[in-house]
């Protein structure tokens, strides 16, 4: 629910025009801030490192028993007590579905907020794109681009964003084929069952899932008191507290128990939730979708 002060929009044509067109003149903006972002928290990072099957070396690790003994080293073994396995760099390129949810909810920004959801989500997209393609990944966009290898791929997804009529919801997901990764960005205030729903099947067809949660630290802190309008911005519906901060406890909490709820269901399918305010740098949320994708981090 935002407050009456925002924008509201509604699902007819105009208003999609409207929205494609307000997306078109914040997307160049977005992706310079995306390269900014991306060039300063990639330096010294040197792609999605995994095991798999490659000519680089990439480390030793203790013998497994079952493990092929051909993958043995012995030389390494022989230096001491254990049995060393060496293991080499993956070198295929993986696909990376991006998608960022910008429905009317997105729009919000509270005077606590340095940018409205909509652009966070944005940038964290583009410089996404930017750094995986930096590593040689296949970038994709559910009904937006078809995966690509190309190191102009932000910019090829920026065009295709600034071109797209509606980008709201959870996307399509029909095209994807194949164990894939893909990173959903919203604010996820959705009911959990209906989020859940839609989720479930793609890690059940094999999709391995990070969600980013972008909220403003009014949605999280309820800093309002006395007469507040609040206005639900998908569909206009009013709601009137005479005292606001009578309800700032209750409100916090359960947006609390939502959010913790939405991340015990995504650890449960083996999906990863990272929670970002955007009161902070938009570089803590990349690096943190960088180390999941790496497969560094654990669902949580």
């Amino acid at each position: 629910m935002a407050p009456i002060g925002q924008s509201v929009e509604r699902t007819g044509g105009a208003e999609i025009l409207a929205r494609a067109k307000a997306r078109a003149a914040l997307v160049p903006d977005c992706l310079v801030e995306a390269r900014r972002i991306a060039n300063t928290v990639s330096a010294g990072w040197h792609g999605r490192r995994r095991r798999g099957i490659g000519e680089n070396f990439w480390q030793f690790r203790p013998y497994s028993p079952g493990e092929d003994m051909a993958r043995i080293d012995w030389r390494r073994s022989a230096r001491d007590d254990h049995t060393y396995v060496r293991d080499k760099e993956w070198q295929a390129a993986h696909t990376v579905w991006l998608w960022a949810d910008l429905s009317a909810s997105m729009m919000y920004r509270s005077k606590l907020g340095q940018v409205s959801k909509e652009s966070r989500a944005l940038v964290l997209m583009l410089a996404l794109a930017e750094v995986l393609a930096r590593s040689g990944e296949r970038i994709g966009a559910p009904g937006l681009m078809e995966p690509i290898a190309a190191r102009n791929a932000a910019e090829r997804l920026a065009t295709a964003l600034a071109y797209a009529e509606n980008v709201s919801g959870l996307p399509d997901t029909s095209m994807i084929r194949g164990a894939s990764e893909i990173v959903l960005i919203g604010d996820f205030l959705d009911p959990l069952d209906k989020i859940v729903e839609r989720i479930a099947p793609l890690a059940r067809r094999g999709l391995r899932g990070t969600l980013i949660m972008v909220a403003d630290p009014a949605e999280a802190d309820f800093p309002y008191a006395g007469r507040t309008e609040f206005t639900d911005p998908e569909t206009g519906e009013k709601f009137t507290a005479g005292r606001a901060e009578v309800l700032a406890e209750d409100y916090r909490l359960a947006y609390a128990a939502n959010r913790d709820a939405l991340g015990a269901e995504l650890r449960h399918i083996g999906w990863s939730l990272i929670r970002h305010s955007t009161d902070r740098p938009a570089s803590e949320a990349l690096v943190s979708a960088h180390i999941y994708l790496s497969g560094q981090g654990s669902a949580r």
